[in-house]
């Protein structure tokens, strides 16, 4: 179990911090950031940094690589740890708009929207993925995990 610091103003960044801290190991805080943007701020990220030029609901920029499932190690992330010594995992940008349009869509909650999508960019940092079916199945168990610590389910 690990503490995760977030900085997010739009969340319960500590609340949400705990909801996390199973999902990974460390000797150190893990720190991330998440931040909002408008359709035309994803659009250009997206177009930059992953040469698709569309509006998506999030986007994950991970400081590490290869460390899903790993305990995270101070001493061999170094260059990756902040000036009060956290791991940082990376950032996260949430499109706004879109977190509107996808509650609406599928019948819940902003709020429980843009937790989902928060998880969702948090567990990219953290290496999982869902590029294949197994992939996918895990990443959503542990997404629906966090959700269920905040109890932000399903409705």
């Amino acid at each position: 179990m690990s503490r995760f610091v977030i900085d997010c103003e739009e969340l319960r960044a500590e609340e949400f911090g705990s909801a996390l801290s199973e999902l990974a190991e460390s000797d150190c805080d893990l720190f991330a950031e998440i931040s909002m943007a408008d359709e035309e701020q994803i659009r250009e990220l997206n177009r930059t940094y992953r040469n698709c030029d569309r509006v998506t609901d999030v986007l994950s920029f991970p400081s590490m690589d290869g460390i899903k499932g790993k305990f995270l190690s101070a001493a061999e992330h170094p260059f990756e740890r902040d000036e009060e010594g956290r791991l940082f995992l990376g950032s996260v940008a949430i499109c706004t708009s879109r977190a509107e349009e996808q509650a609406k869509e599928y019948g819940h909650s902003y709020e429980r929207e843009l937790y989902y999508l928060a998880v969702h960019g948090i567990l990219h940092c953290l290496g999982y993925d869902h590029e294949t079916k197994e992939e996918k199945e895990e990443m959503r168990a542990r997404e629906e995990e966090v959700m269920r610590r905040l109890n932000l389910v399903r409705e």
